[in-house]
C-alpha cells in the first residue's frame, strides 16, 4: 500500500529533483528509482510499480494536475453526455508508454529477486474523480449521474473497464507478475449500486486477466461484500482494517488469498504497539497458506520510516514462528 511515498526522505529528495508528482510518474528512470527505494531500505517480499490510479483519465485528455496538500484536479471534468462521447480508449503502448517503460526498467533492476505488482484504479473509483473533477468525499455529482442517468454512466464505466483491461495487459506484457485493482471508493455505495456499478466491472476486468497472472481486488469499505468479491474469480481479496481477518479467512479464505490488513494509523504508535498489532493479525490468520500481510490502506506521509522497519521485522518474525510450530 504505497510502499514509496512522502514518509521516505529519499523519495522526497527524488520528487524534489523531478519537480512535480506527474513528472516523477512519467519519467521511467525516476519511477524506477522510487519503486526500488523501499526495497533498498526494507526486506520486502514484493515491489509495486510507482504510478497513480488516474493515469488513464489523464491520457484521455482531462488535464490532470496534482496539487501538493490538496490532491488531484481535472481541468476538463466529465459533466455531460457529450463529454463522455468525446473520450477514447488510450493506447497503453503510446499514451501510457511511460508506465510500461518503467516496469521494464524495474524488472531489469530487480533481476527476479522479488515479484513486481502492477495496478490500476477501478472504473467506479476513477469515474468519481473524472466527474467530480477532484477528490470530493461527498460524491455529489457522480452519484447524481449514477442515479439520474444510469445508462450514460454505464457507458463511461464500460469505456473505463476496457481501458483498464488494456492498460493492465500492457503492464503484464512489460513484466508485471501480478496486478491489483484499487476500488478505493466502492465502500461509499449501497449494496445494489456496488454490485451494479462497481463489482460488475471489476469482474469484467478480472475475467480477462486471471488466467494470465494472479489478480488482487481491493474494495475499501467492502467487508460486507467479501463473498461477492471472491466470486469475481480474482486470486486474492484485499482487506481494509475494519475486517476481521480470521472471519474473512473462514468466509472466503479457502477460495482466495487474503491481503491486509493493519490500520495504517498504528504506525504512529509506540514500536511495541506496532509489534503487538502485527502479531495479532498474523496469529488471527494462523498457519495457513494465502495471507499477504499488508496495511489496510495507504501509508501516510507522517509515518516514521523506522516504525515501518519495526512492522516488517515483526511480521517476518511472528510468521516464521507460527509456521515453524505448525510443522512440529
Amino acid at each position: 500500500m504505497r510502499q514509496a511515498g512522502r514518509y521516505l526522505p529519499e523519495y522526497r529528495a527524488t520528487r524534489k529533483r523531478a519537480g512535480d508528482f506527474l513528472t516523477l510518474c512519467k519519467t521511467p528512470e525516476l519511477a524506477c528509482e522510487v519503486t526500488l527505494q523501499p526495497l533498498a531500505r526494507y526486506p520486502l517480499d514484493a515491489a509495486i510499480v510507482f504510478s497513480d490510479i488516474l493515469t488513464i483519465p489523464d491520457a484521455m485528455g482531462l488535464g490532470l494536475s496534482l496539487v501538493e496538500g490538496v490532491g488531484p484536479r481535472f481541468a476538463n471534468p466529465i459533466r455531460t453526455s457529450a463529454d463522455i462521447f468525446r473520450l477514447g480508449i488510450p493506447d497503453p503502448d503510446i499514451d501510457l508508454s511511460y508506465v510500461g517503460n518503467a516496469i521494464r526498467l524495474i524488472k531489469r533492476e530487480l533481476n527476479n529477486k522479488v515479484p513486481l505488482i502492477g495496478f490500476c484504479g477501478s472504473p467506479w473509483t476513477v469515474a468519481t474523480y473524472m466527474i467530480e473533477g477532484k477528490s470530493n468525499h461527498d460524491f455529489t455529482l457522480v452519484k447524481r449521474m449514477l442515479y439520474d442517468q444510469p445508462k450514460l454512466f454505464h457507458q463511461l464505466l464500460e469505456l473505463l473497464a476496457e481501458s483498464s483491461l488494456r492498460y493492465l495487459l500492457a503492464q503484464i506484457e512489460a513484466g508485471a507478475d501480478t496486478v491489483m485493482i484499487f476500488d478505493t471508493w466502492g465502500g461509499v455505495l449501497s449494496t445494489p449500486a456496488y454490485l451494479e456499478f462497481s463489482l460488475r466491472y471489476l469482474k469484467q476486468i478480472v475475467t480477462d486477466i486471471d488466467d494470465v497472472v494472479p489478480t488482487i481486488v481491493f474494495t475499501k469499505g467492502g467487508g460486507q461484500w467479501l463473498e461477492s468479491i471472491a466470486n469475481t474469480g480474482c486470486s486474492a481479496v484485499g482487506l481494509d482494517w475494519t475486517v476481521d481477518v480470521a472471519k474473512a479467512k473462514n468466509q472466503i479464505g479457502d477460495r482466495v488469498a487474503l491481503q491486509g490488513n493493519m490500520d495504517p494509523a498504528v504506525l504512529r504508535s509506540h514500536p511495541m504497539t506496532i509489534v503487538n498489532e502485527a502479531n495479532a493479525i498474523v496469529e488471527a490468520f494462523g498457519a495457513h497458506p494465502g495471507h499477504v500481510f499488508n496495511l489496510g490502506h495507504g501509508i501516510t506521509p507522517d509515518i516514521d520510516p523506522d516504525n515501518v522497519a519495526v512492522l516488517i521485522d515483526a511480521v517476518h518474525s511472528r510468521s516464521a514462528t507460527i509456521l515453524c510450530n505448525s510443522s512440529i
